[in-house]
């Protein structure tokens, strides 16, 4: 059995490392210089920053939490979650619903006074994203951030989006918290990340990279697949006029991009993808002189007004990433072809950014000493009311050709690191590899 892994993020190298352990033959083919995709970071002036943005580790299952454990060794450490909503110009305490006695008491008032009355309230299933919103949280927390804030890093109206995804994403907070919340007592919400994990050095790459470093004799760089084939039973993998022969291939690679490569799909099927949902992502990073900037780890901002929707402070998770006496951020900015943002430059996103954080006090501009911006097509699977037809006859259309998918946009699904690295391990398990 010889198995082709399209794609060398951090779900294709699991799967490559999985299958090595099962004496399984195999080889990764990576498009650019360097594997990690989404979990890439770059190390320069002495500063390093994760291209997308903050990246932690982090899981409710134990046995991936190991799995990363285990790879990173010693270079790890653990901090406890320090995050906060810019609202209004105060730093709320994260989740929103945690913090509302940090609102004013008007604020307050009608956030507690608006998840009351959900408490015993009659309704039929939510529609969309907007009625499950009013429907779990209230009118006021609805109104006063969770509405603002996912517009705005899903670039999309919440009441086209769809609802199954939520379970596991967005807790229904206990109607006890919000009440102790309300009332100053001190609550944690979200308490599977209150502590999490960060790699001591080299970033958030320095988990693929461990990855890597186990099975580097299998992964080709630098191949750009041009074409798939299926002939006398064998998958042929070309890059022009160069080709590679797998018994079996699984793709990690974006799945609109992977149909580009076959013959002849249906236009069924094509039209399914072309109707996908997804966000770009820009990430600015920025390089401040002064040695400590705050104590927190992310800053979420609903303000349509402000530019970045989140915030990270990489010298929080370890000060190995920034050179002595300077601090950094990294601001997430998401973004669809064609929209306002995507016409900007690069360097009027830098300025409008820095310009947006100097006045809300968070730097100061004159304290600027690096700055970078990277632009990240595939970022966020964005899940409409149209998505769960789209992708049922996508997933079917591959499994009756035999090319499986595996990972967050070979799959199409909004999963996180766990996500990809549960993908592969149930790969592996389904294929009978273990075995």
């Amino acid at each position: 059995m010889n198995v082709g892994i399209l794609g060398g993020g951090l779900t294709g190298l699991t799967l490559g490392y999985l299958l090595k352990k099962q004496n399984i033959d195999f080889e990764i083919l990576e498009k650019n210089k360097e594997c990690g995709g989404l979990c890439r970071t770059i190390q320069e002036e002495g500063f390093t920053f994760d291209i997308a943005g903050g990246h932690i580790i982090f899981s409710k299952d134990q046995e991936i939490l190991n799995f990363k454990l285990n790879i990173l060794g010693d270079n790890k450490v653990m901090s406890k979650r320090n995050t906060k909503i810019l609202y209004k110009n105060s730093f709320i305490k994260y989740p929103f619903e945690n913090g509302l006695s940090g609102l004013s008491k008007e604020d307050n008032f009608e956030c507690l006074n608006g998840f009351i009355k959900t408490i015993n309230q009659k309704y039929d299933a939510p529609k969309n994203f907007n009625e499950w919103i009013y429907q779990t949280f209230g009118k006021g927390i609805a109104e006063k951030y969770m509405i603002p804030y996912n517009e705005k890093i899903w670039n999309f109206k919440t009441d086209e989006m769809a609802t199954f995804w939520v379970d596991g994403r967005i807790p229904k907070p206990p109607s006890k918290d919000i009440i102790k919340s309300s009332l100053g007592s001190e609550t944690e919400g979200y308490a599977h990340q209150s502590h999490f994990y960060y790699p001591k050095c080299g970033g958030i790459q320095a988990l693929t990279n461990s990855i890597e470093e186990k099975i580097k004799d299998k992964i080709t760089k630098e191949f750009g697949i041009t074409l798939i084939k299926k002939e006398d039973r064998k998958w042929i993998v070309y890059q022009d006029n160069e080709k590679k022969v797998f018994d079996q291939i699984v793709s990690t690679i974006p799945v609109i991009d992977l149909v580009k490569l076959l013959d002849e799909v249906p236009e069924g099927i094509i039209n399914a993808i072309n109707n996908l949902k997804y966000n770009s992502l820009i990430t600015v990073m920025l390089g401040l002189d002064v040695d400590k900037l705050n104590d927190l780890h992310w800053l979420y901002i609903p303000d349509k007004n402000v530019l970045p929707h989140r915030l990270v402070f990489p010298k929080n998770n370890t000060p190995n990433t920034t050179p002595e006496g300077k601090s950094s951020i990294v601001a997430e900015v998401t973004f669809n072809e064609g929209d306002n943002i995507s016409k900007m430059s690069d360097e009027e996103i830098i300025e409008k950014i820095i310009s947006d954080l100097d006045e809300k006090k968070i730097i100061d501009k004159n304290l600027v000493c690096y700055q970078k911006l990277i632009r990240l097509k595939y970022a966020y699977v964005v899940y409409d009311l149209e998505y769960e037809k789209n992708i049922v006859k996508i997933h079917k259309f591959f499994e009756e050709l035999g090319i499986d998918l595996c990972g967050r946009f070979s799959e199409y699904r909004y999963i996180n690191m766990d996500g990809c690295i549960k993908s592969a391990m149930n790969y592996v398990e389904s294929n009978n590899f273990t075995q």
